[in-house]
């Protein structure tokens, strides 16, 4: 029964791991239909690549946001690495608009694609697995009035 259970579980695995990075996956996949149907080549190469680089730092930056202890500092490092994955993919999209406007909308639309695919899977995926809180917070223990947890030391 272990060996069944210990498939099943690297085939959910496996299932799930694809299923985060379906966005990504797409944007490889949709890449020779698109460009054989006419896209421009430098706004879908800008807006794919766009997309997985910030994939790539989303990865690298939630390493490095589990490093960092203090919630203060760890809100400052989310908000930061959020906001500048943001501003990359604006820049791929204005980049590729000031070489031409179809490239610029062919951009766009490549990350509209994108995270349209991944924005639902995240919803449904729920909160993502890892170090949830501080070191040291009492967010999460389930501490009622009358337990030891829940009461102060005199």
């Amino acid at each position: 029964m272990a060996v069944g259970a210990g498939a099943a579980f690297e085939e959910r695995f496996s299932f799930m791991v694809v299923l985060r990075y379906l966005d990504v996956v797409l944007v490889a996949i949709v890449t020779a239909p698109a460009l054989a149907l006419g896209a421009p080549m430098l706004g879908y190469a800008l807006g794919g690549g766009g997309w997985v680089l910030q994939r790539i730092l989303a990865a690298v930056d939630k390493r490095w946001l589990n490093r960092v202890a203090d919630p203060r500092k760890r809100l400052g490092v989310n908000l930061f690495e959020a906001f500048g994955r943001i501003w990359l993919l604006a820049a791929a999209i204005i980049v590729s608009g000031v070489v031409a406007r179809a490239d610029g909308l062919t951009a766009a639309l490549v990350i509209l694609g994108a995270y349209s695919v991944a924005l639902p899977i995240r919803v449904i995926a729920g909160p993502p697995q890892g170090k949830r809180n501080a070191p040291g917070s009492q967010q999460g223990k389930h501490a009622t009035p009358g337990s030891p947890q829940g009461q102060r030391a005199r």
